[in-house]
């Protein structure tokens, strides 16, 4: 396998947050980067891989003749088709981004975040999620001096976030204003957040804040890279993971559960520890904090490189 610039496919079912995840390691390990959306036929698409088995047939795209130096998967659906470029390939190194919910044993590498407490020898730990973003000098209309910026999510299995929770936020976020004239509002929704949340959002934010409400270009990189303060919603570990690289003070609103979820309770607990993230305040006033910034792209990526290379010196 070449070492240096090695081919590599990226393989997700297409969302935004799993190809930043795969492309994040990618990009730290190559520029020979090419995408693709794995796509299967029911019943495989809807039961998690072990339970049948696997063949050519059931991947609805098209699969490229040239194979890859590695397969860098993220996503159930990915995984059927990692396993079976491995199997018929078995040159390939095949490094899976989360808990794949099968055996390690399919994997060259498995990339889990700590608090999915999933472990095994060719299992890599990260603090949170891994990211892809390219830092480019995007220009927005936005004072990025004093910038405070709300990132705000959804619903989903384990959090409630209902228009009495959103309108709680928005009452925190007006106060706080009227507290610090100086302090400048950036709020940037996310594609879980409801239609009803963007409107209260809209009417109540609207005079004291910049909104992103999904039209037009999204500032969220721009957010990462020149905000002095981040309030995020406690629903996404990917929201705050991302934060974490400007190592910047970063507030989470604490959603009520919709039911207690002990891996959300560890990624929350390990990000207090290490002094990343604290409860957004009922007082009217920002601390600053300084942590070590999160790029554990770069990090893993050094570890894969290590490993690759003592495995091929270990061969020779």
């Amino acid at each position: 396998m070449k070492i240096d610039n090695p081919k590599i496919w990226s393989l997700t079912d297409g969302s935004e947050g799993m190809i930043s995840q795969t492309k994040g390691l990618a990009f730290e390990l190559s520029n020979d980067v090419k995408e693709l959306k794995t796509d299967i036929i029911f019943p495989w698409s809807k039961l998690q891989p072990g339970i049948l088995p696997i063949y050519k047939w059931i991947f609805k795209n098209k699969i490229p003749n040239n194979i890859p130096d590695i397969i860098i998967s993220c996503g159930r659906k990915s995984v059927y088709l990692s396993i079976f470029l491995k199997k018929k390939f078995k040159k390939i190194i095949n490094i899976h981004i989360q808990n794949p919910k099968i055996s390690s044993n399919y994997f060259s590498y498995i990339i889990a975040p700590n608090h999915d407490n999933f472990k095994g020898k060719n299992v890599i730990n990260s603090i949170g999620a891994l990211h892809y973003f390219k830092n480019e000098k995007k220009k927005f209309d936005i004072n990025n001096k004093n910038l405070v910026s709300c990132i705000i999510g959804g619903e989903n299995n384990h959090y409630l976030f209902t228009l009495k929770e959103a309108n709680n936020l928005c009452n925190k976020i007006i106060d706080l204003k009227t507290k610090n004239i100086n302090l400048d509002f950036l709020v940037i929704t996310s594609r879980r957040t409801s239609k009803d949340i963007k409107n209260l959002i809209k009417n109540k934010l609207d005079s004291i804040s910049k909104l992103w409400l999904g039209e037009g270009k999204n500032p969220y990189e721009f957010a990462l890279y020149n905000s002095s303060f981040f309030i995020i919603t406690s629903d996404s570990t990917s929201m705050i993971s991302e934060a974490s690289i400007s190592g910047m003070p970063i507030y989470v609103y604490q959603l009520p559960h919709k039911r207690k979820s002990i891996r959300f309770n560890r990624f929350h607990n390990e990000f207090k520890k290490l002094n990343i993230i604290r409860d957004f305040p009922s007082t009217n006033i920002l601390e600053n904090w300084s942590y070590d910034k999160l790029d554990e792209s770069k990090r893993i990526a050094g570890i894969i490189k290590e490993r690759i290379i003592e495995g091929v010196n270990e061969s020779r």
